[in-house]
């Protein structure tokens, strides 16, 4: 296996997220002046409104994220005692990552799946189903560990939070000026004597119909990178790309949906909980199985 490899695939995530995440502040910056041409400056104020409401959720998502997941997953936090084997190999995986001893969680779910979260490695949490503890082997497991540690690692948490708020506030802000346009009293012009660019007023209500959608889009976006990301140093922290390839293929082989899956926390997990072929490939939350394999093949060869 060739280190240049996997460092390679991280630094290539690392990039294309943050150029997602600048296409945000872009969008985001879209949106407003969208608003200001076509309302005028009475929209103005609900600027500061929205981004300090966005600020607000974005810290209590990621402050409170393993207590809010815990319950929406049905997760049930466990010690040493009631699974050593699990312990030992997670243990394992810190001691190669340096990163501490997360909490530990079982959901009671046939479908072999696992997740992250926690605002930061002191106050990580990762859980397993019971299907997948039943299904794989120790090398597979230690491969589906480093994943989800390689999340701890790389604050996911909070790029989640920021994605996830900042698309929230897109729709909110642009459903609102949206029930301006019909509801408030017409168009800038209408009410400060005209003047104004009847194309760019067109464009500027296409922007905030649209906004949304590319909100969502981003969103979806940054979370394939950040599983790609995870993939990558999973195999930096066990040098094995083989153990996480072969976990990868036993989930592709399985068609069972987690029971207690939501679109709110489908991104956290190693594939996503929800139902494939009712998920658009462009809102999907994970890159295709069949994608990961190969690029794990693909380190294990040194390609």
């Amino acid at each position: 296996m060739s280190e240049v490899n996997f460092r390679a695939h991280q630094a290539s995530n690392k990039r294309k997220t943050f150029l997602l995440l600048a296409s945000f502040g872009a969008l985001m910056w879209l949106v407003v002046y969208a608003a200001l041409t076509y309302m005028g400056s009475s929209t103005a104020g609900i600027v500061p409104i929205a981004v300090g409401l966005s600020l607000i959720s974005v810290w209590g998502s990621y402050y409170a994220s393993d207590k809010l997941v815990l319950t929406m997953t049905g997760a049930r936090q466990i010690q040493e005692s009631d699974n050593p084997r699990l312990f030992a190999l997670i243990q394992e995986v810190c001691i190669a990552s340096g990163l501490p001893m997360p909490k530990v969680a079982i959901v009671e779910d046939s479908a072999p799946n696992a997740f992250a979260t926690g605002r930061d490695p002191k106050h990580a949490l990762i859980a397993f189903t019971t299907g997948i503890l039943d299904a794989m082997d120790k090398d597979e497991l230690q491969g589906v560990i480093a994943h989800e540690m390689a999340h701890v690692a790389n604050r996911d948490t909070l790029v989640s939070a920021v994605a996830a708020t900042t698309a929230g506030a897109i729709a909110i802000f642009s459903d609102f000026l949206m029930r301006m346009m019909w509801f408030g009293g017409g168009r800038r012009d209408d009410r400060e004597g005209g003047g104004s660019n009847p194309i760019a007023l067109v464009v500027s209500l296409f922007v905030l119909i649209l906004a949304p959608i590319a909100a969502m889009l981003l969103k979806a976006a940054i979370s394939r990178r950040r599983e790609a990301l995870a993939d990558a140093t999973a195999v930096q922290f066990t040098r094995n790309p083989s153990g996480l390839r072969k976990a990868l293929e036993v989930l592709q082989a399985d068609s069972t949906v987690v029971t207690h899956a939501s679109n709110a926390v489908a991104h956290l997990y190693i594939e996503s909980p929800l139902d494939s072929s009712s998920v658009s490939k462009l809102f999907a939350t994970h890159p295709p199985l069949a994608e990961r394999i190969a690029i794990l093949r693909s380190m294990e060869s040194g390609a």
